[in-house]
């Protein structure tokens, strides 16, 4: 592996970023330890153009370290619902409530001190170090995975231990000791922009000139996709009860698991008695009910198909079972989201109660 003497590789890919890279995504303006580790917890598995209008609403809501470490886990949720991956909403409010408590408010800069906070790898520690602090931290993310194979042409895939040591190498090869907040972002626009996963923009790219995979022709050969068997499939079918009040039941899911401490519709397997479930469970007595359109939600391990069922209900009693893990929630318009109850709720579920929000008013 050659050395870098700046030619090759830092100093064009420096050069270029200068002019061609991204200088105003929100969480630059300023670019300061808490909306730069905010923004890297965001974007791990999501595109920046999802996230930005995330960040934007997370930010006004919890402004700081202090602020989001006050508020409570479902107020949290709330603003992360429809974003995915809910674990990481739950680390960045445990991560926000350990630095209060045990760094004054004030973001570590050690590597080990950050790399041990909750939902924190070795990469994002870099890249909060570098983006924040300017520390010559080298970071190894899809997109300098992408960049690092095809410049060099590694063959295998980058999850592979022998691949992944050797990428890390390079990555720290390349990282400048001066200029690492620039450099990181360089690399990261890089890929993001020129350097991307489908039709590669190779003739605009800064460093095309030593790119192997350029010169060979085959750049989107790199990197070596991993072997996927076919995804699992499960099936569920979800309630929504809705009482004369217009309000639909919710029930919060367990804390470990799918959709982890969310705000969800009651489920059933397919043969039980909508009618018994409700009236045992929720003290509920079904008036009507109609099958909406079935639809898949995919996740990164199994696909569940979820077959809705609406069904208008008359309450008796007051719900007892569990009433501190059931809610009757008043539905709002999406465009009046500021009057929402502030619970997390997972993304399809969110779509049904926006969908019977329009139906049933």
């Amino acid at each position: 592996m050659p050395k870098d003497n700046d030619s090759a590789f830092s100093k064009p890919l420096l050069t270029w970023f200068k002019q061609h890279g991204r200088h105003d995504l929100p969480w630059q303006q300023p670019r300061e330890a808490y909306r730069v580790w905010l923004s890297e917890i965001m974007l791990q598995q999501t595109q920046v153009q999802t996230v930005i209008p995330y960040f934007e609403r997370f930010i006004t809501e919890f402004p700081n370290l202090q602020a989001l470490a006050k508020a409570s886990q479902d107020e949290v949720l709330h603003q992360w619902t429809g974003l995915g991956y809910y674990a990481r909403a739950r680390n960045l409010h445990k991560t926000a409530q350990l630095i209060v408590e045990q760094y004054n408010a004030e973001f570590p800069q050690n590597y080990d001190d950050i790399l041990a906070l909750p939902g924190i790898g070795p990469s994002t520690a870099a890249a909060i170090l570098a983006q924040a602090f300017n520390q010559p931290y080298a970071i190894l993310d899809g997109n300098v995975k992408r960049v690092l194979t095809r410049f060099y042409a590694i063959s295998g895939w980058p999850g592979k231990k022998k691949i992944e040591t050797q990428l890390w190498d390079i990555a720290r090869q390349h990282t400048p000791e001066h200029s690492a907040a620039n450099y990181t972002q360089a690399i990261m626009d890089l890929g993001a922009t020129v350097c991307t996963r489908s039709k590669p923009n190779c003739k605009t790219c800064p460093v095309n000139l030593h790119c192997r995979a350029y010169k060979q022709g085959n750049p989107c050969d790199y990197p070596t996709p991993k072997k996927r068997a076919s995804l699992p499939e499960r099936k569920t079918t979800m309630l929504l009860l809705q009482n004369a009040k217009g309000e639909i039941l919710l029930q919060q899911r367990p804390a470990q698991g799918i959709w982890g401490n969310l705000w969800s519709l009651p489920e059933i397997e397919p043969a039980d008695s909508i009618t018994e479930i409700s009236r045992q469970r929720f003290a509920c007595e079904v008036e009507t009910s109609l099958k909406l359109p079935a639809f898949r939600h995919t996740f990164s391990h199994f696909h569940l198909d979820i077959q809705p069922i609406h069904c208008k209900v008359s309450t008796h009693t007051q719900c007892v079972m569990d009433s501190d893990r059931l809610v009757w929630y008043k539905c709002v318009p999406p465009n009046e989201q500021n009057r929402a109850d502030k619970r997390g709720l997972p993304g399809p579920v969110k779509k049904l109660l926006e969908t019977t929000m329009e139906k049933n008013p």
